[in-house]
């Protein structure tokens, strides 16, 4: 109809949808320095919602968060926290924060509602199911710690996508993450300050490397005998240990960092001095730094054990004596049972049968 008065949408705006929210700010006139300073006060300085939206004319309409807080778990022995939300779907994820002694922060997020690569020591494997989480999702894990954070008086120092899920099976997504977090214009996080860790995705990390070349990548590869890695890790089948190896060499060609070599230590597996000799001879000549992580042990693999912590330090010792920059890593959060999938199996599962997914049809890339 001529004539006819446009009135702009009223629909509630996501925080991490930037085309709406500049949308929404051209609708209702709003000088552009009004949405830079609610960005800057969410996504930097991790300001509370209600502080944070007090100065933004059109606060009613904007929508902070992606994710429900369902419940926080606080270690009583160490730093660890881990939280439970819960996505729109009704799905669980987890996110674990680690205050580390020396003061740093350090926030795991999931990239997955459970993980298609299905490893043998991972609870986040047994959950029969695989679907990706979004970019908000992702990001609201990081907004959500660094509020819970800041209001501790400490800030989030590092961002480690080791949580649930295969980050490289949900490209798309993490890349749009990473654009985020990296931005100016958000989260201005340091490329640096970013690990992303796979089971072994090659064509995924040689992506990312060029996309992001500072930002950190881990290969968990926890046994280079062929047949001990398929067995913990049944995506070796597809992306074998040669393949793997030609991967970090061209990455260490891309990147003017080292590659992560994580290495899962279970006892009568992978934790023999033979089995150190095997490691070194396979990163021989590479620029690799190699962590040393003990196992938290689970219920659905009672079959896998963790090994001592003196024969860790013999390991360690032999990969040092070897040339190979080792750190062995402490595990937080035992009590809270920190291995990200194990407080929502069973509740995921129940939801996805209640929508009637196909909980065979689990994508293997």
């Amino acid at each position: 109809m001529s004539g006819e008065f446009h009135r702009p949408c009223l629909d509630p705006v996501s925080i991490f949808d930037s085309e709406s929210m500049e949308q929404l700010r051209k609708d209702s006139r709003l000088d552009p320095e009004l949405l830079r300073a609610l960005r800057n006060s969410l996504f930097k300085k991790f300001e509370a919602d209600d502080v944070a939206l007090a100065r933004f004319p059109e606060r009613e309409r904007v929508v902070c968060h992606t994710l429900e807080l369902f419940r926080r778990c606080d270690s009583q022995v160490d730093g660890a926290s881990k939280l439970l939300l819960k996505t729109a779907a009704g799905m669980l994820i987890e996110s674990v924060i680690l205050r580390i002694a020396t003061g740093r922060s350090t926030l795991c997020v999931s990239s997955q509602v459970g993980c298609a690569a299905a490893c043998d020591f991972c609870a986040t494997g047994k959950m029969g199911i695989a679907q990706n989480l979004s970019s908000a999702e992702i990001l609201d894990q990081v907004v959500q710690t660094g509020q819970l954070l800041a209001a501790e008086g400490r800030r989030l120092h590092n961002i480690v996508f080791m949580g649930m899920g295969e980050p490289f099976h949900n490209q798309d997504h993490l890349f749009q993450t990473l654009e985020s977090l990296t931005s100016p214009k958000l989260f201005n996080r340091s490329p640096g300050s970013i690990l992303v860790s796979t089971v072994g995705v090659p064509d995924g990390m040689l992506r990312c490397a060029e996309r992001f070349p500072k930002v950190n990548l881990a290969l968990s590869l926890h046994s280079v005998n062929p047949e001990v890695r398929r067995e913990l890790i049944p995506l070796t089948k597809k992306h074998p240990l040669d393949e793997l190896q030609r991967t970090l060499k061209e990455l260490n060609g891309r990147q003017s960092i080292p590659v992560m070599i994580e290495y899962l230590m279970l006892a009568g597996k992978n934790d023999s001095l033979d089995d150190a000799a095997e490691l070194i001879n396979w990163l021989n000549g590479l620029d690799v730094h190699v962590n040393l992580i003990p196992y938290n042990e689970i219920e659905d693999a009672p079959h896998l054990t963790g090994t001592e912590d003196a024969k860790i330090r013999a390991f360690a010792s032999q990969l040092k004596a070897s040339g190979l920059t080792t750190t062995v890593r402490y595990s937080l959060g035992n009590d809270i049972a920190a291995a990200c999938g194990q407080l929502v199996r069973k509740e995921n599962r129940q939801q996805a049968m209640a929508n009637n997914w196909d909980l065979s049809q689990i994508p293997e890339s």
